[in-house]
């Protein structure tokens, strides 16, 4: 095995799997492969959408590398083929596409958008949002800005509660979360009035990835985009994890609230360019018309070049062709199904949501208090490794099992990955029986571990959705 340092490069950067990481230098479809040739069941990579070198994409993008590359200051016709392309599968009141590098710079150009339109600065974000790694989206993402313990909240920046229904404020059992949550939002808005503030823009993912694969109540974002509207703001919902088919049942995520809700500004990264550096922000003619009004040039480089074009192009291409959308919604469901027989049979099994190839298992030490099973988390995505399967855990107590694998994933894959775990949980579940044997809990039988004990682990620091619990 060839020697490999990070010593010169992102030493801030935590890589998968710490304790024993892997070297992957192949990667086709739904697998990777290391440096001496074993192949691993991706089941993280989101990015490689389509599935990891697909030959459509890659040919797309070669081609048009031999041809022409260059920036958007000379006309082409990919730039508008694409835009043309994206904007079908969207509602028709987002017709405005700006073309960008990176989730993190959609997100920003959105901040810029919705200030300069409201002509307000305020932001209201969610509890462990995730939106970006430069200066203006640490600021509203609490998922980074609550892990230093000097952080400092902007003033500009209101943090309203998760509209997580399984360990939120307002649960599944609420006669009405959504506008529970919504009203949340609601008094944030009161009280930045009453200090003299204006509302810019609400941000979302439209379900949260990071923050524990959250998703909202239905009503929920019409009830905030009312809100919000009424106090001057837009509405911003970030696709950058969870767009183009992903879900199953639509194309986009923010679709499964329901034909009554457009928002105002919609971004997206990661799987549009599969792998390629390519994001866009779309909009509505009339943001788009206060946005250049401001007299300021908007410029990009590299956004919307030919070649991120035609491999957008591609892309789209593959997911119609392939069906992809629908896979993701038959596989999204087995995958589901499956897991809802070892949440009957594991009681380290909480809680079970997700959409299409979108899917989080949360794991708890007892279902009623909720107490995180962090350790074991960490356990089973090692094991899983040992298994040649790779899958990561997150959410603000990392306890929460992430499926969003590319989307060529198919039902063989899905029943190896709930196999495994439940080979695993079985483990888990026997240290646990030794630990209870010798030290009864005293919190009730339905502890899976006594109080203060730690597992020891070798890791380190709606009709359309299956939400099941």
């Amino acid at each position: 095995m060839s020697f490999y340092s990070c010593a010169h490069s992102l030493p801030s950067c935590k890589i998968f799997f710490s304790h024993d990481p892997i070297k992957i230098i192949q990667a086709k479809g739904q697998y990777m492969y290391d440096e001496t040739g074993q192949r691993y069941l991706d089941c993280i990579n989101n990015v490689a959408h389509v599935g990891h070198c697909h030959p459509d994409v890659v040919k797309a993008g070669a081609q048009q590398m031999e041809q022409l590359n260059t920036n958007t200051r000379f006309l082409h016709d990919n730039l508008v083929l694409y835009a043309q392309k994206l904007q079908a599968t969207l509602p028709d009141k987002l017709s405005v596409c700006y073309f960008v590098n990176s989730g993190s710079e959609a997100n920003d150009l959105a901040l810029r958008l919705a200030r300069q339109y409201s002509g307000h600065k305020d932001i209201i974000t969610l509890e462990n949002a995730y939106h970006g790694h430069i200066s203006s989206l640490i600021d509203i993402s609490p998922y980074k800005f609550h892990q230093l313990s000097d952080a400092e909240l902007n003033p500009f920046v209101h943090v309203a509660p998760s509209p997580d229904v399984y360990r939120g404020k307002y649960r599944a059992d609420h006669f009405d979360p959504a506008t529970a949550y919504a009203d949340e939002v609601k008094d944030i808005i009161e009280k930045v009035h009453k200090k003299g503030g204006k509302i810019a823009a609400f941000i979302a993912e439209s379900l949260q990835s990071c923050g524990g694969q959250v998703i909202p109540p239905a009503g929920y974002f019409q009830h905030v985009a009312e809100h919000v509207h009424k106090a001057g703001g837009l509405f911003i919902a970030d696709e950058v994890q969870v767009g183009f088919g992903r879900v199953g049942t639509n194309f986009w995520a923010f679709q499964l609230q329901g034909e009554d809700f457009v928002p105002d500004i919609v971004t997206m990264g990661k799987p549009i360019g599969n792998g390629h550096p390519m994001s866009c922000v779309v909009t509505t003619k009339e943001v788009a018309e206060a946005f250049m009004s401001s007299g300021m040039e908007y410029f990009n480089t590299f956004g919307g070049n030919p070649v991120s074009c035609a491999i957008g192009l591609a892309v789209l291409d593959v997911i119609v062709k392939e069906d992809l959308q629908g896979n993701a919604l038959r596989v999204g469901q087995h995958l589901t199904d499956l897991l809802e027989k070892q949440k009957e049979k594991h009681p380290l099994i909480g809680d079970i949501r997700g959409c299409g190839l979108f899917v989080g298992v949360e794991l708890v030490r007892d279902r009623l208090t909720l107490t995180p099973a962090t350790a074991e988390a960490q356990e089973v995505i090692y094991k899983l490794k040992e298994q040649h399967i790779l899958l990561s855990a997150d959410g603000p107590h990392r306890n929460v099992l992430k499926f969003k694998p590319p989307l060529c994933f198919t039902t063989e894959d899905a029943e190896l990955v709930v196999e495994k775990i439940d080979l695993i949980l079985t483990g888990i579940l026997k240290y646990a029986s030794v630990f209870l044997a010798r030290a009864p809990s005293k919190t009730g039988v339905s502890s899976m571990w006594p109080a203060g004990q730690n597992r020891p682990t070798r890791g380190s620091s709606c009709s359309s959705c299956f939400v099941k619990r």
